[in-house]
């Protein structure tokens, strides 16, 4: 019987980007092999980590979605450990695959907005000053 997991994994810093896709698809093929799908994954980038991993300060972040048995997932997470190139990993069970865009992914276009309303205030903040300066000067 199928079970469907989340499972993310964090690479280090200095591989390049298609070394990331190339781990990704390794794993998908393992998937494969096991009778498997893989229904999303999401490439996050290279992002800060919250404290230093095996000397390494960021990590390009992969999430995927998998429905597999219980073996296929034991298969991909003992990859995962033995491999040099992964800092971090962790697979979750969850009741249904969601094909949504992750937190990880609606978190960062929040950022960006929050970034630009941010600066505009302070521009005008800014502009009003310069203003009250210029009145008090007359």
């Amino acid at each position: 019987m199928q079970r469907f997991y989340e499972t993310i994994f964090i690479a280090r810093q200095d591989i390049t980007a298609n070394q990331v896709e190339t781990l990704a698809k390794h794993y998908t093929g393992v998937i494969k092999e096991f009778g498997g799908e893989i229904t999303k994954t999401e490439f996050c980038g290279l992002r800060n980590l919250a404290y230093k991993i095996k000397k390494n300060r960021k990590g390009h972040y992969v999430l995927m979605n998998i429905a597999v048995k219980p073996e296929g997932i034991k298969e991909v997470e003992r990859q995962m450990k033995i491999n040099e190139d992964v800092l971090r990993y962790l697979s979750v069970r969850v009741d249904t695959l969601d094909n949504a865009p992750s937190a990880l992914m609606q978190n960062r276009g929040f950022r960006e907005d929050f970034a630009r309303e941010e600066a505009r205030p302070a521009s005008k903040e800014k502009a009003s000053t310069e203003e009250t300066v210029e009145e008090l000067a007359v």
